[in-house]
């Protein structure tokens, strides 16, 4: 980088971080974004003129709101609800709704950022967009989640619809949640749109929309592999996360033939050197999507695996590494113990799961490595697809669905390739997603002037 992007680079941060302070996740994903794109922008000097960037890190629209709600005791209980509607450039705003207790306005800009770099890689028709609340869906009955997402979509009832915002599930939102805001929703607005995605088969869900992320990151592990001649067939695995996500890139890779040797929770990992098969993968479906159980259950199942509480799996040797569970969960020495022991391919199922430093360790060492805007766009690909078969009101069998999805992700990995290889033949995945996805938001912005 010569000295004039560096200085703008400097520049354009200093500024963001006095205007944002505190927002330490949003600083990163910024960051990331524009040391990859200011070279472009410094050599077409229209896009500062225009202050494209500049717009692009400042949310189109901010909501915040209280959301009360009773437990089964009675208890009154507050809670924060966001929705951070950050660029409508390419279409209407969409991106997830996640319930975690760890959700504030940096978590979700920093989402909503980095929504509208992967929703343009899709090359569908959406905005960026994300919210949710620090309400934490762990350990409470049904009816206390229902009285809590019904209370959550009274005020953000206001401020969706299907041409304006369609939010989707995310970490602490599964089918039950998207049920209840959907039945809400409807309620409140007398109408029966596509304004979630994530809805029951019956009543206008898509067909493997619960896989569509896991399914994608590996369809684009494989397109990656393929650069050297590589395949699943054979390869170790590690998993982190024991969510949709992870479930699903876990069948994925066992289906390519590889041998997955985790997962995990925000508790700790399981480390089973069998490996998953059919009735153990069965098994964890079960206990994480209908029981609600806790990974290190695994381990009273299948007493061959061992459970190590608050640790994460990377220091189990691996061929390939999938990180599917949550931001900044790959550190300096995470991505130094997956180099050690053998790990040639990273591929994020998460949002920005992988510190700059571990990022910098995988490149210094020409790994393969993609960040998660361009190998975990197949649930909001899949999200956007459930769209269209809303507003067309014709339903796609799983099939279709599945090779509209691969084609998706074929195309992502396409872009990557263009923006991305640098002259020594390195893909460079972190640069060209962030270029490609940048390029087409930046030219719909400046075709649809100063707003």
């Amino acid at each position: 980088m010569d000295k004039f992007t560096q200085n703008y680079v400097d520049r354009f941060m200093d500024e963001l971080i006095a205007r944002n302070p505190g927002e330490k996740e949003f600083h990163q994903a910024v960051r990331e974004v524009v040391e990859s794109v200011a070279p472009y922008v410094t050599s077409y000097p229209y896009l500062m003129d225009l202050k494209i960037l500049e717009r692009m890190v400042e949310p189109e629209r901010v909501i915040m709101f209280r959301v009360p709600w009773t437990d089964d005791k009675g208890e009154i209980h507050i809670n924060r609800g966001y929705r951070v509607q950050m660029n409508s450039a390419l279409g209407p705003y969409k991106g997830g709704i996640r319930f975690h207790a760890s959700v504030n306005l940096s978590i979700l800009k920093f989402l909503a950022f980095e929504q509208t770099f992967k929703n343009s890689l899709t090359t569908l028709p959406m905005g960026g967009g994300k919210g949710g609340s620090d309400f934490n869906p762990r350990g409470k009955s049904d009816a206390e989640v229902m009285r809590f997402c019904q209370s959550f979509m009274t005020e953000l009832s206001r401020h969706i619809g299907a041409d304006t915002d369609v939010p989707a599930g995310d970490i602490g939102v599964g089918g039950r949640e998207i049920g209840f805001m959907f039945g809400q929703y409807k309620r409140l607005r007398d109408e029966f749109t596509g304004t979630l995605t994530g809805k029951g088969i019956a009543w206008g869900g898509s067909l493997l929309r619960t896989e569509a992320t896991g399914y994608g990151v590996c369809y684009f592990a494989q397109e990656m592999l393929a650069t050297r001649s590589e395949t699943f067939e054979g390869k170790t695995v590690v998993v982190s996360g024991s969510g949709n996500v992870a479930q699903y890139a876990a069948k994925k890779a066992m289906d390519l033939g590889a041998k997955v040797v985790t997962l995990s929770d925000s508790d700790g990992f399981i480390h089973d050197p069998e490996g998953l098969d059919e009735e153990k993968h069965k098994y964890v479906l079960e206990l994480k999507n209908i029981r609600r159980g806790r990974i290190k259950e695994y381990v009273t199942r299948y007493p061959q695996a061992r459970y190590f509480p608050g640790e994460r799996p990377w220091r189990i040797p691996c061929d390939i590494a999938l990180p599917c569970a949550t931001q900044n969960e790959i550190e300096k020495a995470d991505a130094e113990n997956l180099v050690k022991g053998g790990c040639r391919c990273v591929v994020e199922g998460a949002n920005m799961p992988s510190t700059p430093e571990a990022i910098n360790i995988f490149q210094s060492h020409k790994m393969l490595y993609s960040p998660g805007k361009a190998s975990n766009a197949g649930g909001v690909a899949t999200s956007g697809l459930e769209m269209t078969q809303n507003s067309i009101r014709q339903k796609w069998t799983s099939e279709e669905v599945d090779q509209h999805l691969h084609r998706i992700m074929s195309d992502i990995h396409a872009a990557c390739l263009k923006y991305g290889t640098e002259e020594d033949g390195y893909i460079n995945y972190v640069k060209g997603a962030n270029l490609a996805g940048f390029i087409k938001v930046a030219n719909a912005m400046v075709d649809q002037g100063l707003v």
